[in-house]
């Protein structure tokens, strides 16, 4: 079993004091399809988006391993978090693309970035005629069945307030009856659509997880250096639950001697109690091989001392060590009795993939200027 360089539990991070000791770590042939005039956007910095036409939107059970279907209006995100495991959804559409000769080589290398991973807050793909996709992928969700919105890139990253693909989406799904939904997002937009989300959840039951990984706005600007700051989203869960929309705190995921430890952890919870989250989840990094590389910039440049002890812990799976996530369990669990919040699981983990997540089949139609 991986460890981290057998460190007791006091010394994952000797710039923390032994009092905020981290959990330790234990044991082609077909024609080419050029892509022409669909680039929506481009932002200063050089995010690009590219339009994008959906033969169909919810990922089912079966084809991801979940236990309930997905839903992502966007491929790539904005926000860039450097954890984020998300960036191989992204690298697959664009690899998958390219076999089937939809793109060119030249519009690969620029769609998938260097190492697979550098495209996907840069090259941002918007699933344009959404409704029509969705209307059709509906007629094969049982009653009862749940639906989470946002599993692999976030529905309320900056490009909606222009595109507004995930308002298009609930206004859909407001006519659906005896549905659970979950949606997923670190934005405070999503406050803009409160009309909708208790509209849907008059009829069906909905989660709204605000995503909130540390209360400390400096270590946030480390580790997801475009994403809303914490007060901003913590506000933005205060002004969901005072209008009667059902929301709490998603903290994933939790950073091994980072973000554990018991004063960082219960600081967040305490910060979650007052915005008047009814429910807080929590979960263990998972580090898939397509992240590693952009989440090791981050260890390297702000964490050097943990690089070495990443590396053996994740060296054999893509998940903590089970040891560690036991431990993890029990922590969040006293937390969760401390602050008064019951431990339900109203959506199921969303970190235990069978099979690769993906983005639906889709037809890039998009382009290089």
């Amino acid at each position: 079993m991986a460890s981290w360089a057998d460190a007791p539990a006091g010394d994952l991070n000797p710039k923390r004091p032994k009092s905020a000791a981290q959990l330790p770590l234990l044991k082609s042939d077909r024609q080419t399809i050029r892509l022409s005039d669909t680039v929506l956007d481009e932002r200063l910095r050089g995010t690009r988006f590219v339009s994008i036409t959906p033969r169909r939107v919810l990922n089912s059970p079966k084809s991801t391993g979940m236990d309930y279907w997905s839903l992502n209006p966007y491929v790539g995100c904005e926000f860039g978090c450097s954890y984020c495991y998300a960036r191989y959804t992204h690298r697959y559409v664009v690899e998958r693309a390219h076999d089937a000769g939809k793109i060119t080589d030249a519009e690969f290398l620029d769609y998938r970035g260097a190492h697979g991973w550098e495209a996907f807050e840069k090259r941002i793909f918007v699933k344009e005629q959404v409704v029509g996709a969705l209307e059709a992928d509906l007629k094969h969700v049982p009653l009862g069945e749940c639906i989470v919105i946002g599993t692999a890139t976030d529905p309320y990253q900056p490009a909606e307030r222009r595109f507004k693909i995930t308002r298009a989406v609930l206004q859909r799904l407001t006519r659906c009856e005896g549905l659970s939904f979950g949606i997923i997002t670190k934005s405070p937009l999503i406050v803009r659509d409160s009309d909708l989300l208790l509209r849907l959840q008059e009829r069906n039951e909905l989660q709204i997880h605000i995503s909130l990984i540390t209360h400390d706005a400096v270590l946030a600007r480390k580790l997801e250096a475009r994403s809303p700051v914490p007060a901003a989203r913590l506000r933005a869960l205060r002004k969901l639950v005072d209008t009667g929309v059902h929301a709490g705190l998603i903290v994933a995921p939790v950073l091994p001697g980072i973000t554990d430890d018991l004063p960082h952890l219960d600081a967040l919870f305490a910060a979650a109690k007052d915005a008047g989250a009814l429910f807080v989840h929590a979960g263990a990094l998972r580090l898939y091989a397509a992240v590693r590389d952009r989440f090791y910039m981050v260890l390297q440049e702000h964490f050097p001392e943990l690089v070495a002890r990443y590396t053996r812990a994740y060296a054999r799976q893509a998940g903590a060590p089970k040891e560690y996530a036991k431990a993890l369990s029990r922590r969040v669990e006293e937390l969760r009795k401390k602050h008064g919040f019951k431990n339900h699981t109203g959506m199921i983990d969303r970190y235990r993939p069978a099979k690769m997540p993906v983005q639906g089949e889709l037809e890039l139609r998009g382009s290089l200027p």
